[in-house]
């Protein structure tokens, strides 16, 4: 039988922490040019949808990791509050209607629910696999 060796929950939440910004300026903190439809008007933007498919691929990885390696709320904290402070200061940097307030409960709430949601299939797996490496023979 192989033993793994397990990771600092300090460690890796702190390396969670730094890496969920990193995502969010990789993904999303660069973009900040809104597109104009020149036939109809229309405003649209600034993030595309494989931008945000993307960031969202690296956020559900890094909230396994961390779920993993430390309490699963811990993990989903490490996630959702330093993604919403990152993309709260850009939205509020650039927005005078007051609606980047609106905007960042609504990413605290998705990041946190989606975080919630990872986290509790990621120990079901992780139960289950530890329950059949238990009983194999």
């Amino acid at each position: 039988m192989t033993t793994r060796k397990q990771l600092s929950p300090v460690l890796t939440t702190a390396f969670v922490v730094v890496l969920t910004v990193a995502a969010w300026w990789i993904f999303l903190g660069r973009d900040t040019v809104r597109d104009v439809d020149p036939a109809t008007g229309a405003v649209t933007g600034p993030y595309e949808a494989p931008q945000v498919i993307a960031c969202v691929l690296v956020l559900i990885a890094l909230v396994v990791v961390g779920t993993l390696a430390a309490p699963a709320w811990v993990a989903v904290l490490a996630v959702a509050l330093p993604f919403t402070v990152a993309w709260t200061v850009q939205a509020a940097s650039d927005d005078d209607s007051g609606l980047w307030a609106v905007g960042a409960l609504l990413v605290l709430v998705g990041t946190l629910a989606g975080g919630a949601v990872v986290a509790l299939l990621t120990r079901v797996v992780e139960r289950r696999r530890a329950a059949r490496s238990t009983t194999a023979p």
